[in-house]
């Protein structure tokens, strides 16, 4: 197991009610949802410094990343919001 540190955070309390229908275990949730934040923050970082260095993605790398996430059935165009 890592190390940890105690720290305070503040939430509006109605997302604390919420996230307690949701989970007993609060700190694993928010570890959680921040460790996939700083995932999403970390790839675009990439995926900027990536186009910086080589240009846009084009049309086919685009298509072809998006059937290796979502699988060749098809783009999910509803999937690029989240």
């Amino acid at each position: 197991m890592s190390s940890t540190t105690r720290i305070t955070v503040t939430l509006p309390s109605d997302q604390v009610a919420e996230l307690r229908k949701l989970t007993d275990n609060v700190s694993g949730y928010v570890a959680e949802a921040v460790a996939r934040q700083i995932r999403h923050q970390l790839l675009g970082d990439d995926l900027r410094r990536h186009e910086e260095e080589h240009g846009s993605f084009s049309d086919e790398e685009l298509a072809e990343a998006r059937a290796k996430i979502f699988g060749s059935g098809g783009s999910s165009e509803d999937s690029d919001a989240a």
